[in-house]
């Protein structure tokens, strides 16, 4: 080889064993943090606090934990304590030292690997609190255990001092284990986390451990009673389908629940119809929500599908069908929960995001033929307004495949498969298009005359989308405005599996640009609706952004100062006359308003614009949210409107 190569000697010798870096302990994490947590944004930042109640709830799990308090304080930590057994204080055999520090110092250790411990977990990795140490500027960690309260405190991950004995444990006190953490901010984009956020963790934690009372403060609130939440649920999933369907008319007298074990595998399982034309499955496997599906969910979905036509095909309820259902047809108006339980479940990475394990889509799918089959012999009434829905749900993808081939044969007929009314861009590069979908027909013809034709394209849209929350899918491939959008981008929707494809995306950024009041907040709502319902994925992967145009113009001489709130405006403007000036005020009431330039500088040019990307921090969470706001249910939208009432604004 060494005859043959034309390389100099001194590029060879530049890379030797001196320069294999070996790195010790933790420093790996804090190397490559994304490797372990998905990323060092506001997702992987919560993640922290995930990792640490994955500790919590496997005590849980094992009986020996049903009180679970976290808390956000104003110095940028947050704390989660349970009254669990605690974590071993004792000298660890193998290491020579605390079994408390082995656990927080040394990946791949914990007790999730030894079966008398713990016969289900969702850390499995032995990874979690030992990476969220190595990610924390500072780490306490209190148990009390064995008579005593212990602590040991540690700086990105290097304990300060060893486990000390602080104190006996006082009469009343309960076994557990306290963490507090700082997350380091040189390591992550924001350190800031959201009580929103966390709360929908626990609240759907509640629901999938019924009888555990987890409670959520934030001291970083005035007003502490607004910060303060506690879930408990006596039902368990059952109240977690309930919860989800609040906003919505149910068609079964009650929640269908199963429970049932096969070998060391639970299966639990609740479903309801309702009388809308959205599915909602959410699944989980040992309390990790499991949003990209896995083995476990197709065997519910096989067994649904398998079980409902059985029984229609075995009364006679089919007859009159002049075409094949779909496992669609099955799903439309489902919302439910699925929930198993695994010794040793094969998740993919750690982030835990779909199952692997073959075997289990065996044991749902028996498992849910059997006593989905017996619940629907044994409420025949029921059963039989389930079969009427998916027969409706046939008929709707008839109708809508009929609209699919109208539009096909316009499109053919008209010569061009693009809309009218869009403005291109000359790239042909999906990665680097963007799409403006713009409100109305004068602050489109600006967005044309103030775009980059080179990577943005413009469709102004005329006026108010369809909400599809409340519409078939034959009216919503029927509406003009839709049409448009799915055509210019090209994808195809969610809700005909088979014809939605990713890879065929024409601009992989799509941002909303509506004006900066109530009706342009509406259109917004429509649009996000139509994207969350028909085009989720798009969602999941980051390509959803929402353009954010100023409210103000401040001119002070040849000077032209942008501001986006009332406050940044009122500010800026008392700067400039506190220094003699006297400038003018414009409020922009739409985006018609600015001419091309200002639009460009302000909202279009991506050095200086402001875009927001949407992202679903929890799904169950936005389900529920646009069920609530954009379907029929009033008295829920009432209640969310009175509760947020205090962070609305209204347009003047």
């Amino acid at each position: 080889m060494s005859e043959t190569t034309d390389l100099p000697d001194r590029a060879i010798s530049d890379y030797a064993a001196s320069n294999i870096q070996v790195l010790e302990g933790l420093e790996a994490v804090r190397k490559r943090p994304s490797m372990y947590i998905g990323d060092v944004g506001l997702r992987g930042l919560h993640h922290l606090v995930y990792e640490v109640l994955d500790n919590s709830i496997d005590e849980a799990m094992a009986g020996h934990c049903d009180e679970i308090g976290v808390e956000i304080y104003e110095d940028g930590s947050v704390s989660i304590e349970d009254n669990g057994r605690g974590i071993p204080v004792d000298q660890h055999p193998a290491e020579d030292r605390s079994a408390l520090e082995v656990v927080m110092t040394v990946l791949h250790a914990g007790g999730k690997f030894d079966k008398d411990s713990y016969q289900v977990s969702g850390g499995l990795h032995g990874v979690g609190v030992s990476v969220v140490n190595a990610l924390a500027s500072r780490f306490e960690v209190t148990v009390w255990r064995d008579g005593s309260v212990w602590e040991q405190n540690y700086l990105c991950g290097v304990p300060e001092d060893p486990v000390r004995r602080v104190r006996p444990m006082e009469a009343g006190e309960e076994t557990g284990t306290r963490i507090r953490f700082w997350p380091d901010g040189d390591i992550f984009k924001t350190t800031e986390f959201r009580f929103e956020t966390l709360s929908d963790r626990l609240r759907e934690l509640a629901f999938l451990n019924a009888g555990v009372r987890i409670r959520v403060e934030d001291h970083r609130e005035e007003d502490k009673g607004l910060a303060r939440e506690t879930y408990h649920s006596e039902e368990g999933i059952i109240g977690f389908v309930d919860y989800l369907d609040e906003a919505r008319d149910s068609i079964l007298d009650e929640t269908i629940y199963i429970a049932e074990t096969d070998g060391e595998v639970p299966v639990e399982l609740a479903m309801q119809y309702n009388d809308e034309y959205n599915k909602n499955v959410l699944s989980f496997v040992n309390n990790i929500n499991t949003h990209e599906g896995g083995t476990h969910v197709t065997g519910f979905r096989r067994a649904l599908t398998r079980t409902l036509k059985r029984y229609a095909q075995k009364n006679d309820m089919l007859s009159d069908l002049k075409f094949d259902l779909s496992g669609d047809d099955f799903r439309e108006g489902l919302t439910a929960v699925l929930s198993v339980k695994v010794s040793e479940p094969q998740f993919e990475g750690q982030t835990k995001t779909k199952l692997g394990n073959s075997d289990v889509q065996g044991i749902v799918e028996s498992l849910i033929n059997t006593e989905l089959g017996r619940w629907l012999e044994d409420h025949p009434d029921q059963a039989e307004r389930i079969i009427e829905k998916v027969i409706q749900a046939a008929e709707a993808r008839a109708a809508a495949r009929k609209a699919r081939e109208l539009v096909q044969r316009k499109d053919a007929f008209s010569g061009g498969s693009l809309p009218g009314k869009l403005a291109d861009c000359s790239s042909r590069d999906p990665e680097e298009g963007e799409l403006y979908l713009v409100e109305g027909d004068s602050a489109g013809g600006s967005a044309k005359q103030a775009r980059d034709r080179h990577f943005q394209a413009i469709l102004p849209l005329r006026g108010k989308i369809l909400n599809v929350e409340k519409a078939r899918l034959d009216r919503i491939l029927e509406h003009d405005q839709i049409q448009n959008i799915v055509t210019a981008l090209g994808t195809g929707l969610t809700s005909t599996e088979e014809e939605f494809n990713m890879n065929e995306m024409r601009y992989h950024k799509i941002v909303m640009m509506t004006d900066a009041d109530v009706d342009g907040a509406h259109i917004r709502s429509l649009l996000l609706t139509f994207f969350y319902r028909q085009l989720r994925p798009l969602i999941e992967k980051g390509n959803i952004y929402i353009a954010l145009p100023p409210l103000y113009r401040i001119q002070n001489g040849s000077q032209e100062i942008y501001c986006w709130s009332d406050e940044e405006m009122q500010t800026r403007m008392a700067e400039l006359r506190a220094d003699g000036n006297s400038p003018s005020m414009q409020r922009y009431k739409g985006l018609g308003e600015m001419n091309p330039e200002q639009l460009w500088t302000t909202t279009m040019n991506p050095e200086t614009r402001k875009i927001q990307q949407v992202t679903i921090q929890d799904a169950a969470a936005a389900d529920r949210l646009f069920s609530t706001l954009m379907g029929d249910s009033v008295e829920p939208r009432r209640e969310f409107i009175e509760r947020n009432a205090k962070y609305a604004t209204i347009d003047a």
